[in-house]
């Protein structure tokens, strides 16, 4: 079952305990905020895996990353998984060069995150 957060994120709940946020746009200053509403948000819902999937997103600048690791730091402190999905290349490349590819768990497919 899917409920719109904003009308450019979509969030999704695949299985109990499991939550799937997807923007679907670029990350940028002016939409780092929406997301980071919408992880906070999912975040005191009581799941124990959160999945962002990034297929929609073809770019994403420092906000959209500090978010992500905001939302890890978070994670981290009540045990909960945080896996990033779908990742396109321009966006996987901003990870590794801020060396964040090794802090993430990041697979290839929105499947993957889930039996992760």
């Amino acid at each position: 079952m899917a409920k719109h957060q904003s009308e450019f994120i979509t969030i999704d709940r695949p299985e109990q305990g499991v939550v799937v946020i997807a923007p679907s746009t670029d990350i940028d200053m002016s939409r780092s905020p929406e997301l980071r509403t919408a992880i906070r948000q999912e975040m005191g819902s009581g799941v124990h895996k959160m999945i962002v999937d990034l297929i929609g997103v073809n770019y994403m600048d420092s906000s959209g990353l500090a978010t992500l690791v905001e939302a890890m730091r978070n994670a981290s402190k009540t045990e909960m998984k945080l896996v990033i999905c779908n990742m396109h290349e321009k966006v996987s490349a901003i990870f590794e060069i801020a060396r964040l590819d090794s802090f993430f768990s990041i697979v290839e497919s929105r499947d993957d995150a889930i039996s992760l």
